[in-house]
């Protein structure tokens, strides 16, 4: 075992410290606290020193893997590159330093970069205006969702509390539909992935409230019928709300807000650059169309004739769905992204992340099962290895990835293909990863023939070799020993 392989209680020696405190003598009020709450005897930490420390925790570091230090094609997560110009900027004291607590004559330059990011996303969208405020995507859905309740209840018509959802929709989305107390309605995919119009029509009536979709769909595909799907709807009373999680191919090719979408949210953590992975943190402002304006989440940011801004409330609104502004440090990344792109390279994204995601697909067809041969948009999907005599399943194909450099992509989704294998590349790829990626995909389908037992056991070169997941998802272990 080498010395950075060690584990850092492995590393402590009685005696060894690496800080120096001065002593504190503690408050009688400590004694009140109740006995079962008090440690019987001090925690076992281990004595080491800084430099053991520093080396520790940098050594754990570089064996994670991370969109920095290599490809990361996780369709459906848009795991692109995260320029460090947007860390600086959220990292300026100017906006680090804030407190939600002060005055809006005291943060003026916040308040305006809330309401030009705003600004941007309804230029970007075609939506009339936007919050900030949710947390995340899901949040986001939860929030565009309640705008169409209180839209609706506010009009009387309170038996709409019914919402369609495709069969190839994101998990979060019924998921979001039942948490705010609404029936879900599936309607179904044709065999070419695209939302079935003629299953659609029948559940239209005075109960539906709207319809969640995502387009280009999980498949990747672009609902080419959404115009039509939008006036159905439309005509019998409901809205159309827009998952933003694959906006990525449409950014500055095609808006929501002109495919008839009323309501939407976006993923600042996936289209707009910022940091995604690990739990958070995320943004997922929501914008609608100007006949819901009024019933976007408080507090909301407002411009007097004299250009102050300040927070309002609203009466008309669906309430308040966080704690102040939303998460800013976030805001702030995407701000930047949008900004240093421009107008003209912003228009570049959408075209970029289709021609890497089509590269990718007819390169690779001929290895791996294609089940929808069409022009795919940001992300595609194949259901496995075209050759599965030798039984090697996609959960092979990801781990064996990993011995060769790369992150593998998302897995057994969407569920509509038993082995699915999706493939996002982003815009921000150059061609050169690209090629790399090709040529690893079709050595490892070739070893499925040769040698299968190579995919079957990997990986082979990683720092933890293969994991029964459900286990260490079920019964993770946290302790170095259980006296710690």
């Amino acid at each position: 075992m080498k010395y950075y392989d060690k584990l850092i209680f492995e590393l402590s020696k009685e005696g060894r410290q690496g800080f120096s405190l001065p002593s504190v003598t503690w408050p009688d009020s400590l004694s009140s606290l109740p006995s079962g709450l008090m440690r019987a005897k001090a925690p076992a930490l281990p004595q080491v020193s800084e430099l053991d420390v520093v080396r520790h925790y940098t050594n754990l570091s570089q064996m994670n893997f991370g969109v920095d230090s290599g490809f990361y094609p996780l369709g459906s997560c848009t795991m692109k590159y995260n320029p460090k110009i947007n860390e600086e900027i959220a990292a300026h004291p100017g906006f680090a330093g804030l407190h939600p607590m002060q005055p809006a004559y005291s943060v003026q330059g916040a308040l305006r970069v809330y309401k030009e990011l705003s600004a941007s996303l309804s230029a970007i969208t075609g939506m009339a205006e936007f919050t900030l405020n949710p947390f995340a995507g899901a949040h986001g859905e939860l929030t565009g969702l309640m705008v169409i309740r209180q839209y609706h209840i506010s009009r009387g018509d309170t038996k709409r509390t019914r919402i369609i959802v495709p069969d190839s929709a994101h998990g979060t989305n019924p998921a979001s539909a039942a948490v705010c107390g609404l029936d879900i309605v599936q309607v179904k995919s044709k065999s070419n992935g695209l939302v079935d119009v003629e299953d659609l029509k029948p559940l239209l009536d005075d109960t539906i409230a709207g319809i969640m979709m995502t387009n280009p769909n999980t498949l990747g595909l672009f609902e080419k019928d959404i115009k039509e799907i939008a006036a159905l709807v439309h005509e019998c009373g409901g809205l159309l709300y827009y998952d933003g999680a694959n906006m990525n191919p449409l950014v500055g090719v095609v808006r929501p807000g002109d495919m008839g979408f009323d309501v939407m949210h976006l993923n600042l953590h996936k289209t707009f650059s910022t940091p995604h992975g690990g739990g958070g943190p995320g943004a997922g402002p929501v914008g609608v169309a100007a006949h819901l304006a009024a019933y976007l989440p408080v507090p909301r940011v407002v411009e007097d004739e004299g250009g102050m801004l300040y927070v309002e409330g609203c009466e008309d609104s669906c309430g308040m769905i966080s704690g102040f502004m939303g998460n800013f440090g976030v805001l702030l990344r995407a701000y930047t992204y949008i900004l240093m792109l421009g107008r003209q390279n912003v228009r570049m994204v959408g075209p970029l992340s289709v021609l890497g995601a089509n590269y990718i697909k007819e390169s690779l067809k001929d290895c791996y099962e294609l089940p929808i041969p069409s022009i795919c948009k940001h992300e595609f999907v194949f259901d496995g290895l075209k050759d599965k005599s030798t039984d090697v399943t996609t959960l092979d194909v990801a781990k064996r990835l990993l011995d060769y450099g790369f992150h593998a992509p998302t897995i057994y989704f969407p569920l509509l293909f038993h082995q699915a294998i999706m493939i996002e590349p982003t815009e921000t790829e150059s061609k050169e990863t690209l090629d790399s990626f090709i040529e690893i995909m079709k050595h490892i389908a070739a070893e499925a023939i040769a040698d299968p037992d190579s995919l079957k056991t990997a990986p082979h070169t990683t720092p933890v070799r293969r994991l029964d997941e459900t286990t260490a998802a079920r019964q993770p272990v946290l302790r170095y020993s259980k006296e710690v």
